[in-house]
């Protein structure tokens, strides 16, 4: 048992490759028959976004404008520099004319400019270094102005109208008690309440955008993987028995579920975000330097160290996704087999060695699993460090910028707001990389499935509308492994309506006659014909509906009786009924709770043996085929239901191409020939008297079994 399992077999080192572009671009490929979802998940994405960035600056807008409130006053007629503030920067409330040739600049304003000329104004005389507060303009309500207005006579009768607002200093602004001081900052309060609905409609948008962003995206997540799923069941099913024989069943169960599931996760969870993470970073970027370029240039300073971190994590997560994902395969390979095989472990008493197995394989995902996490946990605890260390780095030199009045109090802390923004998409980006590296792998999986090409070539293209049932085979050769022929020039030929069987010792070579005919393995050399053409121009859907085995073990699926019987075909009812009365199987069908409506456990297994092969012969006479194959049909079957089964056989075969593949020769004793083969080759043909008569390889048989003498 050792040794099993996708982390040993093809594929398994596959996943040790570098990083591959051409997956990624592979599986975005899918997107195509979406653009419309991803077009509308990316203008959701952009709105998001600029809303969220739009936040900070609302609160720096608020906290210099109407918080502090305080503005420095530039006299313009003593300096020319009017028109290049103006210029550079002219917000309409960051800038406000007073009287005569005063300007008074908010101190985000004055902050913005250049540090060799805000000294050259100050030293002129020609800007302020008082703060002043703006209060009262025209537009506020008259009460409130009538009484503010009053007030200001009263207590500071030197403030002055500039424009049609009031100016007062710092210092007069001082000299009034705290409800007096209420009533003077109307102004900036309803310009705070103003700000605060800015502020909730900007989390309303960001919230619906976001919204409509996943669940887009999500969806189109959810159409890629139910995409990919029908595509991987659409190719296992053109697969040869040869490849599906050789890849463990758990294996390919873990791609169809689990692989695509990651790749659901990379396009729901991950493509956008990583998007909108790399788009909020740029954002914020772009933002520090509108806000303040000093500073930002700064703060930037501490942010090589996460690409350093980012790069690093990157290499050391690839291979412990990657182990992860092979190991989780193995131990899913490993539970498949060996649940589905359980019967055989106790009867054999393999329980002990299993789990040593599975133990074995358990270890190596818990390893995995660990090496995982120590790969993930210092780099989040790196960027939680660097997030603190440029929050301090801001707080360090942004004080000192905003006691030389080069940052205002509201950039600072918008700058503090924004670089935490900055640092939460580069830990979301280390997440989402788990998912990537997952998908990776997954996708790599999935496409080598994908890329196996070892079909059984369907290019037929004869219409086999009218079928008499005539076989042949002429000099067939075959091998299930190279140099090791299981046939050898094996020719023969069966009538329309004629019943042949087909005997031999194990390992003659007549389950592979069953197997070459339905084409489930193609042959090397030869030709097998059907009404005279060669059953590779038929295509292989017409081929299987005019040739059907029935096996020795029968495989029932979850469901009902009668969707077992009709295999999703368009059989009515009473056709379902009329099948399963030639093979008497009504008889216990009728007895069920619900008759025809009950319920298949896996595999059948609340059935007899002898009752799944007596629905197995009903699936098959509703299908109707003209060329029947049964091969060990009657093996498993007790000698009572041995008998219902003969009688239904007489009317079955009726006018039916039968070849019938047994060991209990008492089966095919009427058939019209019997063909006798030993290691490939055909070495006795004719009906049972004349091979007794013969002495040869069929009469040893049927000493064998019948007295236990050659």
């Amino acid at each position: 048992m050792r040794g099993m399992g996708i982390g040993h077999g093809p594929g398994g080192s596959e996943f040790m490759k570098s990083f591959d572009w051409k997956i990624i671009k592979r599986l975005f490929s899918y997107l195509r028959s979406y653009r419309l979802l991803v077009l509308v998940a990316m203008l959701a994405l952009t709105v998001s976004t600029v809303v969220e960035l739009a936040a900070p600056v609302v609160l720096q807008r608020t906290i210099d404008r109407h918080i502090t409130g305080r503005y420095l006053r530039l006299d313009t007629s003593l300096t020319v520099e009017d028109a290049g503030v103006r210029d550079l920067y002219g917000a309409e409330k960051g800038i406000v004319p007073g009287r005569g040739s005063s300007l008074y600049l908010s101190e985000d304003i004055v902050s913005a400019i250049p540090a060799n000329k805000k000294e050259s104004l100050i030293a002129s005389g020609a800007l302020s270094e008082t703060g002043w507060l703006l209060l009262f303009p025209e537009s506020f309500p008259d009460i409130e102005r009538e009484r503010g207005i009053t007030l200001l006579r009263q207590k500071a009768p030197d403030v002055r109208a500039e424009g049609d607002f009031y100016a007062i200093t710092e210092n007069d602004y001082s000299l009034f008690s705290a409800d007096e001081k209420l009533l003077l900052r109307s102004r900036d309060r309803l310009g705070i309440v103003h700000n605060a609905w800015l502020y909730l409609v900007l989390l309303a948008a960001s919230l619906i955008f976001s919204f409509l962003q996943n669940y887009f995206m999500t969806a189109m997540g959810q159409n890629v993987m139910r995409d990919l799923r029908l595509q991987l069941l659409r190719h296992l099913m053109k697969q040869s028995l040869s490849y599906l024989q050789k890849t463990p069943v758990g294996s390919l169960v873990s791609r169809l579920t689990s692989d695509v599931d990651t790749i659901n996760e990379l396009f729901s969870t991950v493509a956008i975000s990583l998007i909108k993470d790399i788009s909020m970073m740029a954002g914020v970027i772009v933002t520090l330097y509108f806000l303040n370029g000093r500073l930002a240039l700064i703060t930037l300073c501490t942010l090589p160290p996460v690409i350093v971190f980012t790069l690093y994590f990157r290499v050391k997560a690839r291979e412990a996704y990657r182990l992860v994902r092979a190991n989780v395969s193995s131990v899913n390979a490993f539970l498949s087999e060996h649940i589905s095989g359980m019967e055989v472990v106790q009867m054999f008493g393999r329980e002990q060695a299993s789990r040593e197995e599975f133990d074995r394989r358990n270890e190596e995902l818990y390893r995995a699993s660990l090496k995982e996490l120590y790969v993930i946990a210092p780099f989040r605890a790196s960027i939680d460090f660097l997030t603190t260390v440029s929050t301090g780095v801001i707080l360090y030199f942004g004080a000192g910028m905003f006691m030389e009045l080069s940052v205002s109090l509201g950039v600072l802390i918008a700058f503090i707001s924004l670089i935490r923004m900055f640092y939460h998409p580069v830990m979301d980006i280390s997440e989402k990389f788990t998912i990537i590296q997952s998908a990776m792998a997954g996708g790599e999986r999935i496409f080598s499935i994908l890329d196996t090409k070892n079909e059984i070539p369907d290019e037929g293209d004869e219409n086999p509308a009218s079928v008499a049932g005539a076989l042949e085979f002429r000099n067939v050769d075959f091998s299930y492994v190279p140099e090791e022929k299981v046939l050898k020039g094996l020719s023969f030929s069966v009538q329309p309506g004629e019943t042949i069987a087909v005997v031999g010792y194990t390992g003659a070579g007549k389950t592979t006659i069953a197997n070459l005919l339905t084409r489930f393995w193609d042959i090397q050399g030869g030709e097998i014909l059907v009404d005279g053409k060669d059953i590779r121009t038929l295509p292989l859907a017409d081929l299987r509906s005019i040739i059907q085995p029935v096996q020795q073990d029968v495989f029932l699926f979850s469901g009902t009786i009668e969707e077992n019987i009709t295999l999703g075909a368009p059989v009515p009812r009473e056709k379902v009924v009329e099948a399963a009365r030639m093979v008497n199987a009504h008889q216990f069908i009728k007895k069920l709770p619900d008759g025809y409506d009950s319920m298949l456990q896996e595999r059948g297994s609340n059935l007899s043996t002898g009752q799944k092969q007596l629905i197995s012969f009903a699936r098959v006479i509703a299908q109707d085929p003209r060329i029947l194959i049964l091969d060990e049909a009657t093996a498993n079957v007790d000698t009572e239901t041995e008998q219902l089964i003969q009688k239904a056989l007489k009317v079955l075969l009726e006018g039916r191409t039968s070849l019938v593949i047994a060991h209990r020769l008492s089966t095919i004793r009427n058939s019209d020939r019997i063909l006798v083969l030993s290691q490939g080759r055909l070495v006795e043909f004719g009906s049972h008297d004349e091979l007794i008569e013969q002495k040869g390889l069929y009469y040893n048989l049927y000493r064998l079994q019948y007295s236990g003498t050659v």
